[in-house]
């Protein structure tokens, strides 16, 4: 068996993993570090070139509404401008309404004096980005399983044993392996959770009208569906229906015209006909949060910190968020010499990215709980409020700042 040694290892090549290494390089020229760290990514998968879809089929279902706070992360690591101008869908409107009334919000890139709300984008775009970045730092990726974490030896490091025997001495693991984390199980990190009692259907669909450069999201009280554009073609966009196990069972079970009317039944025909749509996929949504994002030589970030619902698209958002933060605070304790794997840095880092988790996940489950009411008094109110907060500019451009995070 042969050891190497690594300042950091990170579990998990996605796209909050790639942004901590891409980050901490940044970080390490912009805090001006006298020797770089090593680093090393764990990722089974190995990534190719994404073509830029044009057909229907082509579209990877995962899509993300990337803020402009992740935008400008994105840019300031130097993967922004390595994601093909057409494969990026920016969006300048988000139309939002109550399917069980009138009520009924309406945001706009124009109230706030910017070109767009964010842009849509298919994961493997971001992540084929990433990955360039990484690679031309020279960044080494290890594409094996993990069998497993052993506990800190007296030096300092924690061993990661990977599928072939050979094992990695890091000084701190990070754990960016998605919502079923094996370094969080590894490491014990408890979480608290619940189940949503959703299932999301993801697809992408040929609307008979064009989506428009809007974000589109119908509150039923089984769930939200959301249509998002994507790029190439203003009449395709990718869908987000999160419906009850029951519903998305039969929904999945319906051939594609039949699919195609619930889906436009659904959506109230706002854009038309269902034209056609891609094959479909279905997952459960369950909340889960750390209570803890790290323990001696390990620390959780994205996911595997902590999963939302995906009714507000915050999910990656937050990840990204975890990824600048983290990278500063690793950063920051590897110039003044202090262990990587402990508190006086990984706590710095909870303490700026639990509360503004936390937040987030109440706020999703408060939304969640608000539409899925059949009490006629919560429907009522709800709608009233909606119409009123959408004639109030002021908090409506407030909101957005906070969404976009411009502050």
């Amino acid at each position: 068996m042969n050891d190497k040694h690594y300042d950091i290892v990170i579990v998990g090549a996605g796209l909050v993993g790639q942004a901590i290494a891409a980050a901490i390089l940044m970080q390490q020229e912009k805090q001006s570090s006298r020797k770089p760290m090593s680093l090393a990514l764990i990722d089974p998968a190995q990534v190719s070139e994404p073509p830029l879809s044009q057909q229907l089929n082509d579209y990877d279902l995962r899509v993300s509404a990337l803020t402009a706070q992740t935008q400008q992360l994105l840019t300031d690591i130097g993967a922004w401008q390595k994601i093909p101008a057409a494969a990026l869908s920016p969006y300048t409107e988000m139309k939002v309404w109550d399917a069980e009334g009138t009520g009924a919000v309406n945001f706009a890139a124009a109230d706030l004096h910017v070109d767009n709300l964010g842009h849509i984008v298919e994961n493997r775009q971001t992540l084929w980005a990433l990955q360039q970045v990484l690679n031309d730092a020279g960044v080494e990726f290890i594409h094996q399983p993990v069998r497993y974490l052993d506990n800190r030896d007296a030096g300092g490091n924690t061993p990661v044993v990977l599928e072939s025997g050979d094992t990695l001495q890091a000084q701190l693991v990070i754990g960016a392996d998605g919502a079923l984390s094996r370094v969080r199980q590894w490491a014990g990190l408890p979480t608290r959770e619940w189940d949503y009692e959703h299932h999301a259907i993801v697809a992408s669909v040929e609307c008979e009208q064009p989506v428009a450069a809007t974000a589109w999201q119908r509150f039923r009280q089984q769930g939200p569906l959301a249509f998002l554009p994507l790029a190439n073609n203003p009449h395709f966009a990718s869908i987000v229906w999160s419906t009850t196990p029951e519903e998305a069972e039969e929904v999945l079970a319906l051939d594609d015209d039949a699919f195609n009317k619930a889906l436009e039944q659904a959506f109230e025909g706002r854009l038309g006909t269902i034209v056609s749509a891609s094959k479909r996929v279905a997952f459960p949504l369950r909340q889960r949060h750390a209570k803890d994002y790290w323990c001696d030589g390990v620390v959780l970030a994205g996911d595997a910190a902590h999963s939302i619902h995906p009714l507000a698209g915050q999910g990656v958002n937050l990840g990204f968020k975890d990824a600048a933060v983290l990278s500063e605070e690793l950063v920051r304790g590897f110039n003044k010499g202090l262990d990587l794997g402990s508190a006086a840095v990984l706590g710095r880092y909870q303490r700026r990215r639990q509360a503004d988790n936390l937040v987030t996940m109440a706020t999703m489950q408060g939304f969640k709980e608000l539409f899925g009411s059949e009490a006629p008094l919560v429907r009522l109110l709800r709608n009233e409020g909606m119409r009123w907060f959408d004639k109030l500019l002021p908090v409506k451009q407030h909101v957005m700042q906070q969404a976009m995070g411009l502050k």
